[in-house]
């Protein structure tokens, strides 16, 4: 697994959000942007995470952030996701997995000592110029936000 780390330069990726729309990196050209990965749409820390992000949304876009989730989840289930929590920011259906693999996200897992290949939750922050400032892999699901603001 080849994460990207602070410093490097994120390639353009392109994937359709929770309306079938293209999103990509180029979109958001000039403006600072937290992308961040998560495994399942709907499940505890993930629901915990997106809610955090979304009842600080306010505040990191006065710091100039726009926010972008990704997973390897269906447009349909992006979209009942993002229209139950009332997600401010699109949440990416990247079911081919094009996007997590650019950010090098996809590996070995454990989970109650059962290994298996899946979803590293982790968020990158990306400045102006697509070069990664900033790489949480520690995320804590119900404070991330403060962990952006920092």
């Amino acid at each position: 697994m080849n994460t990207l780390q602070v410093g490097d330069k994120v390639p353009d990726f392109s994937a359709k959000d929770q309306d079938g729309n293209t999103i990509k990196l180029s979109d958001y050209s000039g403006k600072k942007l937290i992308v961040f990965f998560y495994p399942k749409a709907s499940t505890p820390g993930c629901t915990a995470e997106a809610c955090n992000l979304r009842d600080n949304y306010q505040e990191l876009q006065e710091q100039g952030f726009e926010l972008l989730g990704v997973s390897a989840d269906s447009e349909k289930r992006q979209g009942n996701f993002k229209k139950k929590y009332g997600f401010p920011f699109p949440l990416l259906a990247d079911e081919d997995r094009s996007v997590i693999n650019t950010f090098g996200v996809w590996g070995p897992k454990k989970f109650m000592g059962r290994e298996y290949d899946g979803i590293h939750r982790k968020t990158f922050v990306i400045d102006e110029n697509a070069i990664v400032t900033k790489v949480i892999d520690k995320v804590k699901t119900k404070d991330h936000a403060a962990q952006l603001l920092d």
